[in-house]
């Protein structure tokens, strides 16, 4: 746990101390282009991540912040449980009792051609509930009605294999700066070691081919409503629901998943947005 907070902190450190240095430059004139980024925080009912039902009977409290230059991002994101319970997904640190139980790290960077968007980026996942771990991902996304964007994940860590996720959204206009944002999203998933294996009635264990699936869809839909100059209020429904039989499938009570089954699961909450 030290080494994880040291890590975390650290990297956390060198990109302030990035992000200072390019601040300098800008002031000085050296670079015309400026720093610009968001703090927000949000509440919600639940926290699943990729289907997974990662709470339950609580209240989660989601920072993040987000520092952006000449197409490089920098995003810190943490998850708050406010009471946690475990789930067919989830095995609290503290059952019962409150936990900053996330702390996520983002380094990515953005090229764009026209309308198309390419995205390279690297995230560290800081889990108090599981095993650390480490992604790299490459994303495209092309700017026409529903923002069609296809990313490939790809486990480094604790936990190898791919996740791809297809997804679109769109924004109407609904009064003056209000907007209604929707969007959908449908994700694939590849287990690629011992740790992905699934289970066996005839064993009584994980021991059979690794997962590998349709996996995840979720729907969205929200407001965005502007409060100030710089400040946005955002209200979300989401539902989540597995794609295939293997993602919601249970052996003998067990998880077909050594992650856990997918539910059809509601979420809603709202976050605010500080932008810079």
């Amino acid at each position: 746990m030290i080494k994880r907070f040291r890590y975390l902190m650290t990297m956390i450190v060198f990109l302030f101390a990035i992000a200072v240095g390019v601040i300098h430059a800008d002031d000085i004139g050296q670079n015309s282009d400026k720093v610009n980024g968001s703090v927000s925080a949000g509440v919600y009912n639940r926290y699943i991540f990729r289907g997974y039902e990662l709470s339950s009977k609580s209240i989660v409290i989601q920072p993040s912040i987000t520092v952006s230059y000449k197409g490089f991002s920098a995003i810190y994101w943490g998850n708050i449980d406010s009471d946690e319970h475990p789930t067919q997904s989830f095995i609290p640190d503290r059952e019962g009792k409150k936990s900053f139980n996330e702390s996520d790290l983002t380094i990515s960077y953005t090229y764009s051609i026209d309308k198309l968007s390419l995205t390279v980026g690297y995230i560290y996942y800081g889990t108090k509930y599981a095993d650390e771990t480490e992604e790299v991902f490459l994303s495209s996304s092309y700017d026409i009605l529903t923002k069609p964007t296809l990313t490939i994940y790809r486990d480094i860590s604790s936990y190898p294999g791919t996740y791809i996720n297809l997804s679109f959204s769109h924004s109407l206009p609904v009064y003056r700066d209000i907007t209604l944002d929707l969007a959908a999203s449908f994700g694939y998933f590849k287990g690629d070691n011992a740790y992905w294996k699934t289970y066996k009635d005839s064993t009584g264990d994980y021991t059979g081919k690794k997962y590998n699936a349709l996996h995840d869809g979720k729907l969205q839909a929200g407001l965005s409503i502007p409060i100030a100059k710089t400040v946005l209020v955002q209200p979300v429904v989401q539902y989540w629901f597995p794609l295939s039989g293997k993602a919601k499938r249970t052996v003998d009570d067990h998880s077909y998943n050594p992650n856990g089954h997918l539910d059809n699961t509601w979420v809603t909450g709202v976050g605010i947005t500080f932008n810079f």
